[in-house]
């Protein structure tokens, strides 16, 4: 493997696809070495970044997002952008392994020249969203792509997390599968810039339109996140390819809303700074844990909780102690 990495930051400046895919391998690799050389490569690349429309989209399960993602990306190559998507995959909880199926799913946007798609498995991070995601949209966003497309596996709390990390978040819904409010968790309606009703084609229209009402009404009772954009909902049919134009042009005028505002700075800075803190907690979260003195002491209070003859606040305390004591 090649260790400059000027090497690999001049493939990606290039738009080396394949340079591009060999970082990215290098980012979620967990080898120390391979960790540090990835922060080299995308401090490097830090100043040809943030060009980029960055969209997260997640949906309630038989949604259609993949249809959608293919369907909305092959519209905006069609308008002459570039478009990665990175797709985060749910890995398994007993092998690590993971399905990274999304290549498969989307066979039109795989093979479009234009368009770049990065399977990536979540590690079983918070949601299932890649702990690597970040620093893959900066290389993607150096690489020449000037929209991003992150997928979330739609679980846990990977919404909030991909929508701290994206200008413009858009939940994927469907009609016809009863009370079209049943389920839906209200952090997703507060996180939303948009909510698209899929699959609004054949019978299914006026059922579509009336989850279209259903969700403003829901939409009218929460605050708004931002102070200059009321979230939208759309209907759309991904598979007839209809109603993704004005999509687009929803994300367009959310960006130029929040651009007028000074608000998209502020909020890139906003997130990262947040993702610096998140760093610093796993970060001090695996050093705690992988000290030698908590690893001989761990177990044995976790036996002393089992037997009931010490606190978990007690425990706690103790085990912080022998950090003090490092001090």
């Amino acid at each position: 493997m090649q260790k400059d990495p000027d090497y690999y930051v001049q493939g990606v400046l290039d738009s080396n696809r394949l340079m591009l895919s060999r970082t990215i391998t290098l980012i979620e690799s967990s080898l120390p070495s391979h960790q540090e050389m990835a922060v080299t490569i995308i401090e490097k690349l830090l100043p040809h970044t943030g060009n980029a429309v960055r969209l997260g989209i997640t949906g309630v399960p038989g949604a259609g997002k993949s249809t959608f993602i293919e369907s909305f990306g092959t519209l905006l190559t069609n308008l002459g952008h570039r478009v990665a998507v990175l797709a985060i995959d749910p890995s398994s909880a007993r092998s690590g392994g993971s399905v990274l199926g999304d290549k498969t799913r989307m066979l039109e946007l795989s093979v479009n020249d234009r368009a770049f798609i990065r399977p990536s498995p979540s590690g079983g991070t918070l949601g299932g969203v890649a702990r690597k995601t970040r620093e893959t949209m900066l290389a993607g966003e150096a690489a020449g792509f000037d929209g991003v497309i992150i997928e979330t596996v739609g679980v846990g709390q990977s919404e909030t997390a991909v929508a701290s990390m994206v200008d413009f978040f858009l939940v994927l819904m469907i009609a016809g599968a009863g009370d079209e409010l049943q389920g839906i968790k209200k952090g997703i309606l507060e996180v939303a810039d948009t909510i698209v009703i899929n699959k609004a084609d054949g019978d299914n229209v006026v059922r579509a339109e009336r989850a279209r009402r259903e969700y403003e009404t829901a939409l009218h009772i929460l605050t708004p996140g931002s102070a200059h954009w009321s979230p939208q909902v759309l209907t759309c049919s991904a598979l007839k390819k209809s109603g993704l134009t004005e999509i687009w042009e929803t994300v367009n005028q959310h960006r130029a809303a929040l651009e007028a505002a000074g608000e998209l700075q502020s909020k890139r800075k906003k997130q990262a700074l947040d993702w610096m803190y998140f760093l610093l907690e796993e970060g001090l979260r695996s050093w705690f844990f992988n000290h030698p003195d908590i690893q001989v002491r761990l177990p044995e209070l976790q036996s002393a909780i089992d037997r009931q003859t010490v606190s978990p606040t007690s425990a706690a305390g103790q085990l912080l102690k022998i950090l003090q004591q490092d001090r």
